[in-house]
């Protein structure tokens, strides 16, 4: 928590995940739903028609359906992290529902909270930032243009 008081943290990705090779951190979907309910009419149409085209298009993805008599509808998607999270489809059409499925697809299973600065180091260097002058003597003196000499030829300012 920051002074804010919303969470807060520092850009990191997941197990370095995209540095070899992507890895969809979604491990599984439950689909729950009742077969007679009219909130659960989405549902029942998105499993008749999107369920297998999303389980060939994510093969890593186990996709479960379960017919329960319950009257809400809910997919709950569980993460390689362990984080579990429920969402409720009640009477959503079958394309929110793709929508929803794709969204929890494509995070990562951490809480969404507030990223403290774009850049983060483990190993923060201790000399400071560089810049062009940071290695040269003082004793130099300061960069001046050069000036042009009366001969044709260009002569420094500095000698």
């Amino acid at each position: 928590m920051t002074s804010r008081g919303t969470p807060s943290r520092f850009l990191q990705s997941v197990l370095q995940n995209g540095v070899g090779r992507y890895v969809c951190q979604l491990k599984r979907i439950s689909i729950i739903f009742s077969k007679n309910a009219q909130s659960s009419l989405g549902v029942r149409d998105f499993i008749e028609e999107g369920v297998v085209d999303y389980a060939k298009k994510n093969p890593s993805t186990v996709v479960y359906v379960s017919p329960q008599a319950c009257r809400i509808p809910k997919i709950v998607a569980e993460y390689l992290n362990g984080n579990v999270r429920e969402e409720i489809v009640t009477s959503k059409t079958s394309s929110e529902i793709v929508a929803l499925v794709t969204k929890l697809a494509n995070q990562s299973g951490l809480d969404v909270v507030r990223i403290r600065k774009p850049f983060h180091t483990d190993s923060p260097s201790i000399q400071g930032q560089w810049h062009p002058f940071t290695n040269r003597p003082p004793s130099i003196g300061p960069i001046r243009p050069q000036a042009k000499d009366p001969t044709g030829g260009l002569r420094g300012t500095n000698a």
